[in-house]
């Protein structure tokens, strides 16, 4: 047996208008060094074709289960991020029997009105074609406080231009999606021991819809990190670590008490 087959599998699901490459690959060599990983790209995200009709969850869940079973894996754990989170969810609900573990970043089980509202303008400003604007409206949205206020002027207009030019295609779909899933009675179907991990100024999806998602899943743990909505651009290695130490077999969480409690990390 190789090294690779040898290490558990580690599924990945992204989040909207994101890619395994560009939610995930700040952190691949960490996440490689201990498990065998596997992820696919949504519709019109990395070398995906863009859907010609409207995505449903359990089409995504599917996808992400049929790569491994094209790798031969029969059991794995599942990392998901944002709408990879629902996805995940859902495929856990769905396959109890093969989800060894859970870790869920900023995940929410079903939009709230507010989250709508910016999905919304997220989607018209694509369709505006206002590459200047969207993107920063999307940092506003994505990233903390503390993150933008390091930024100096010429940096964050250097981002603002790399955020709003580098949507994937398909994102109008994956952020109509946010819109209308629910996976509210999912919940109470997870088996899996499950990490809950919330980005405590996370402006896009409030922490109050991750704490929500912990709630409702048995047992799930809950830690707070410091940062926005994208934590593999503000704090990747402590991300890393937590998906790498909180997936481990035998821990859901894989942190102190202090962490899985409740506690914020303290890093800024």
């Amino acid at each position: 047996m190789s090294d690779s087959t040898a290490r558990p599998a580690l599924l990945l699901a992204h989040g909207a208008g994101g890619s395994v490459a560009a939610n995930y690959g700040p952190m691949m060599e960490q996440l490689r060094a201990r498990y065998r990983v596997i992820g696919i790209d949504y519709p019109g995200a990395g070398s995906t074709p863009r859907a010609t009709r409207r995505l449903e969850l359990d089409e995504l869940a599917d996808r992400l289960t049929a790569a491994a079973d094209a790798e031969g894996v029969e059991r794995f754990a599942v990392s998901g991020f944002s709408l990879g989170g629902a996805v995940a969810i859902r495929l856990a609900a769905r396959h109890p029997d093969r989800v060894t573990a859970l870790a869920l970043t900023a995940p929410f089980a079903r939009a709230d009105t507010g989250v709508r509202l910016t999905a919304r303008v997220w989607r018209a400003l694509i369709a505006a074609g206002d590459t200047d604007t969207l993107g920063r409206f999307l940092l506003a949205r994505c990233l903390s406080p503390a993150a933008l206020e390091a930024m100096d002027p010429q940096e964050l207009e250097t981002a603002v231009k790399e955020t709003g030019a580098g949507v994937p295609v398909g994102t109008p779909e994956h952020v109509e999606l946010v819109e209308r899933l629910d996976v509210t009675a999912d919940l109470a179907r997870i088996t899996a021991p499950t990490l809950v991990v919330s980005p405590v100024d996370d402006p896009l999806i409030p922490p109050r819809l991750h704490r929500a998602v912990a709630t409702g899943i048995r047992g799930a743990r809950l830690v707070e990190i410091a940062g926005g909505h994208l934590p593999f651009a503000e704090h990747p290695d402590r991300w890393a670590a937590l998906l790498t130490d909180g997936l481990a077999p035998g821990s859901a969480s894989g942190v102190s008490d202090r962490l899985a409690d409740g506690g914020t990390d303290g890093e800024e």
